[in-house]
């Protein structure tokens, strides 16, 4: 739909005070008000002619969904975000206690030329016609969900344990565990992407892309923890631990950001992403429309793996993992146990075990799925 990251839209000129959506003889209208960024509307009252939902995504944030196009949109923010599409708007949205008020050129020119075929924007009348009705609800799609094996080819990831004599790769432990978990996904009717199925090597930027392009609904990425060897006595970690992609806020969770974002040495000059002045924006927002719905998915994960592995539960925590940062979906990064622990790395090392802790890991994915769709189902009704 949009080929480009940049659409240059300017301001349309409409001297009315109102402005209103037609779709045959349903019409409705909204009042047109100044804001300190300009002249600004609220879209939810183009509604019921304009089949429109507006949705609060968190402070500050908000999901637009006009037919099938969902809009990213945050208080303050002079742009808005279509999938991985950044569009510079004229003004700023501006959050209230009665929602949300958007700049009047997202009516009159953004969304006729995100959705030509169905709305057309008349200057003269200030209206947005709805030229063609919305189509009849679709049968739920099947599931998709991206897996992530960490490391590959030269980059062994950890290696363990710490006075053990049989040697652990994580590299080896995230694929054994990553294909355990496409079959269990599979046998339960959902389609899996998996980002690497052999030992080869994936840049760490390239993988959120392949979940992008694949339409995935979920990322989840495979890892083997490894303790701080300046810790009193690093051999005694042990644990499982979910993240989602928030910045570090704690010092042993910038310890796990450093330890897997050090991936990227292992990767060439012509993998590493080209400096953008706009990146930040698109990661910012990615990051913002998804985050809660990550730290819901590490959570039914965390607890599901609870049932399952005998070490402590480390808990649910956050950090800026490279790999996440561009995946533009609910997306987490697992640390299955502690590899330089020896009775851990022998736990995790057991094809027995693998599937135990894949299967735990799928049961929690089914479980938050089913309860994100229910959600969804009950907003649009």
């Amino acid at each position: 739909m949009i080929t480009t990251l940049f659409i240059w839209l300017q301001a349309a000129v409409i001297p009315a005070s109102v402005v209103s959506a037609r779709a045959g003889t349903v019409e409705s209208v909204a009042p047109v008000v100044e804001t300190t960024t300009g002249r600004a509307v609220r879209l939810d009252r183009l509604s019921p002619a304009l089949p429109i939902v507006v949705r609060d995504d968190g402070p500050g944030r908000f999901i637009v969904s006009v037919f099938d196009v969902s809009i990213a949109l945050s208080d303050q923010v002079p742009y808005a975000r279509i999938g991985p599409s950044v569009i510079p708007l004229g003004g700023s949205p501006v959050a209230d206690r009665n929602g949300l008020l958007v700049p009047l050129q997202v009516v009159s020119e953004l969304l006729p030329r995100l959705i030509p075929s169905r709305l057309a924007f008349d200057p003269v009348r200030s209206e947005l016609r709805v030229t063609a009705p919305a189509p009849a609800p679709r049968a739920r799609t099947r599931r998709r969900v991206v897996v992530d094996a960490g490391h590959g080819g030269p980059d062994n990831g950890m290696t363990g344990p710490i006075g053990g004599r049989n040697k652990i790769r994580e590299k080896d432990i995230t694929l054994a565990v990553s294909l355990e978990l496409a079959r269990s996904l599979r046998r339960r009717g959902v389609e899996v992407i998996m980002t690497r199925t052999r030992d080869t090597l994936i840049g760490l930027y390239d993988r959120g892309p392949i979940a992008n392009e694949a339409g995935g609904d979920l990322f989840l990425s495979i890892h083997v923890n490894a303790a701080n060897m300046r810790w009193r006595r690093p051999g005694d970690a042990r644990g499982f631990e979910t993240y989602f992609l928030a910045e570090a806020k704690t010092e042993d969770e910038r310890r796990v950001e450093r330890m897997e974002n050090e991936a990227i040495r292992f990767e060439t000059a012509a993998q590493a992403p080209k400096d953008d002045p706009l990146s930040f924006i698109i990661h910012d927002m990615a990051q913002n429309e998804h985050l809660r719905e990550s730290q819901e998915l590490a959570a039914a994960i965390q607890d599901g793996l609870g049932k399952v592995h005998p070490g402590p539960s480390r808990g649910v925590k956050q950090a800026g993992f490279v790999v996440l940062t561009t995946a533009f979906m609910p997306a987490v990064l697992v640390e299955i146990g502690f590899g330089t622990n020896v009775a851990e790395a022998r736990y995790i090392s057991s094809a027995a075990r693998q599937r135990e802790i894949a299967e735990a890991i799928a049961d929690a994915t089914m479980q938050y799925l089913e309860r994100y769709e229910r959600r969804l189902g009950s907003a649009g009704r």
